[in-house]
């Protein structure tokens, strides 16, 4: 593997950086890709014909829980660990597929049982533990949905989303379940939680249930409910710019796109040892850490524990880690901790490295290089698209700081405000043709706020006519070069206008990091009477450096030299962290909110800041 540069075209003023290019080759790989030709694949793919890669029951009914584990049973991998759990407090324990089809069908019995029905929401409110696991491919089993929700949760979060829910059923543990009990009084609905850890002698109150006690009393028998594709599997609270958390529901069809994805673009093979460190209470967790994964058979690893680089590199090394999905936040924290405490240990088994959550800056990429002897593969998508629809592929040669090429089945464009598909190098908004399997069926109670999602444009057929076509809107502002490569600028309501030029944060965000001074980096627009906006920047300085005005300076100086005399940050705010979500994006709204005294909004999927 090699690098190269070239420049790179003008089309978004801001971006004045030389193009890093990783070159791909044959050497590169110790296992053949699953993708081997990426543009032959994505010309001639059906996701119709690609469903012959599931399991479906007669008249084309499915279930998303049976595919990711109970057909494994009837091969030969039915003995083979499925999971691999590590405890926050070194607790190690391991299930095959077999074990966790028995314990799935258990808790679909105790649901059951219990009165639960097809599309009830059922909500998860737990660490990583194999119950959070377990209990979730059991709700998909009944026909219920599942919702689930990070452990980090205050009570205010909680309440969102089991109120707007109308959650009849909560699986939980005895600390969690105080922070129920502060707001249970605004939850008519929820009747009955399920305790995990119910102690010898502790008395439940009324609507507990001792979850492991009911357990030992189900039968591991239970006929998985019979779904249509587009029936309800799981729903996600996201939150946006202003009010409440809105929640996405995706079917059970999503399965199909999130099995090719993980072997596309996280080259997920069977004989993998893969590790995703997302909690499934963000959709990177559901669709990565148990659908798409388990579905083609891949033994998987999850840390109950909080992040630290010797723990993750120890769990690298020690169950022999081959892919590892992860997010940019915790690559520059590795990073932060040095290259040193890499080589101490055996990551020789590490064959491939992926990262989502938002865009990855080229110093990352570059780091995992010198660190690993492999490069980070970036790639796009969002709760609302239910899988991954832009990346980086591997055997694609890697632009430093791109999102990548669509993947095969879903068409991506870049339009301008009236729905009109621009050329390569100008900037718009980033859209995709409605259609995938993954797409959100609906926003929860909130028909309008779906249909906010989609509008009418333009498209051209292969001869030149256009056509009428319907365009799902992410909500970023992207381009996309001569090559077909995407290039992430920032969210549409992110984006800054400084004296008449737009400036994308996250352009000024990587020129910060890549000045070797900042760790992290938050960028907002901030009113001026002047300019209309002047750029003003949040940054997390490396270790042994300390706040000054002369670094400042020196770091605007950086910027205005290496990406445009507009684009420097006038103002440097130093901080010892930034407000990030839980999957470890930068929440520049909070940033915003903060500087200008305005509400923050719903920070429910925030880290503690």
């Amino acid at each position: 593997m090699r690098s190269g540069a070239k420049s790179a075209f003008g089309g978004a003023k801001q971006k004045k950086f030389k193009v890093e290019i990783i070159k791909k080759s044959k050497e590169d790989f110790k296992l053949e890709p699953n993708l081997k030709d990426y543009e032959k694949t994505y010309k001639t793919w059906d996701w119709k014909k690609a469903e012959k890669a599931l399991t479906w029951f007669k008249d084309h009914k499915i279930n998303a829980a049976y595919n990711a584990i109970d057909r494994h049973d009837q091969t030969d991998r039915k003995n083979k660990v499925a999971l691999y759990w590590i405890g926050a407090d070194g607790t190690k324990k391991q299930f095959t597929f077999w074990e966790m089809k028995n314990l799935s069908n258990q808790f679909a019995n105790v649901l059951k049982k219990h009165g639960a029905e097809r599309g009830e929401r059922v909500f998860l409110f737990l660490p990583r533990i194999p119950e959070l696991y377990y209990s979730f491919l059991g709700i998909l089993k009944t026909g219920a949905i599942a919702g689930t929700m990070f452990q980090a949760f205050g009570p205010e979060g909680a309440r969102d989303r089991l109120e707007n829910s109308q959650a009849r059923f909560l699986v939980t543990d005895s600390e969690l379940v105080e922070r129920i009990y502060k707001i249970k009084k605004d939850l008519p609905h929820l009747e009955k939680i399920f305790l995990t850890d119910v102690k010898p002698g502790q008395k439940l109150k009324p609507g507990e249930i001792d979850l492991q006690k009911e357990m030992v009393k189900a039968s591991v028998e239970f006929e998985p409910a019979k779904m249509d594709p587009e029936d309800y599997a799981f729903m996600l609270y996201t939150s946006g710019t202003t009010g409440k958390p809105k929640g996405v529901m995706h079917r059970h069809l999503a399965i199909l796109q999130e099995h090719f994805t993980a072997k596309w673009v996280l080259d997920v093979h069977n004989e993998d040892i893969y590790w995703c460190t997302a909690d499934p209470g963000w959709v990177t967790g559901i669709a990565y850490g148990i659908l798409g994964v388990w579905s083609i058979g891949a033994s998987s690893v999850v840390f109950e524990g909080r992040f630290d680089p010797a723990t993750w590199y120890k769990i690298l090394q020690d169950y022999e880690v081959t892919v590892w999905y992860t997010a940019p936040t915790a690559i520059r924290m590795l990073a932060k901790a040095g290259t040193d405490l890499v080589k101490k240990y055996d990551l020789s088994h590490l064959r491939y490295m992926c990262s989502v959550g938002e865009p990855l800056n080229p110093e990352p990429i570059k780091w995992g290089e010198k660190a690993f002897g492999l490069p980070f593969h970036d790639n796009w998508w969002q709760t609302e698209t239910g899988g991954i629809c832009i990346a980086n592929y591997p055997t694609m040669d890697i632009k430093l700081g791109s999102m990548g090429k669509p993947i095969p089945g879903v068409e991506a464009e870049i339009i301008d405000n009236k729905g009109k598909v621009l050329g390569p190098n100008k900037e718009g908004n980033l859209a995709l043709k409605p259609g995938w399997p993954s797409q959100m069926k609906a926003i929860w109670r909130r028909p309008k706020k779906f249909k906010s999602y989609f509008m009418k444009g333009l498209a051209c057929h292969e001869r030149g006519a256009e056509r009428r076509v319907e365009w799902y809107i992410s909500g970023d502002r992207v381009y996309k070069d001569k090559d077909g490569y995407f290039w992430f600028i920032g969210r549409a309501d992110d984006v800054i206008k400084t004296a008449g030029e737009r400036v994308g944060p996250f352009e000024v965000e990587s020129a910060l990091i890549d000045s070797g001074k900042v760790t992290e980096a938050g960028v907002i627009g901030k009113p001026d009477p002047e300019r209309g906006e002047i750029i003003k920047a949040f940054c997390v300085l490396k270790p042994g450096l300390k706040p000054s005005e002369k670094l400042k300076n020196e770091i605007s100086e950086y910027v205005k030299k290496h990406l445009a005399g507009h684009a420097y940050p006038k103002e440097i705010e130093f901080a010892k962290s930034l407000p990030k979500t839980r999957s470890g994006k930068i929440m520049r709204r909070v940033l915003k909110a903060k500087e200008l005294g305005l509400p923050i909004g719903d920070v429910s999927t925030l880290e503690e800041y």
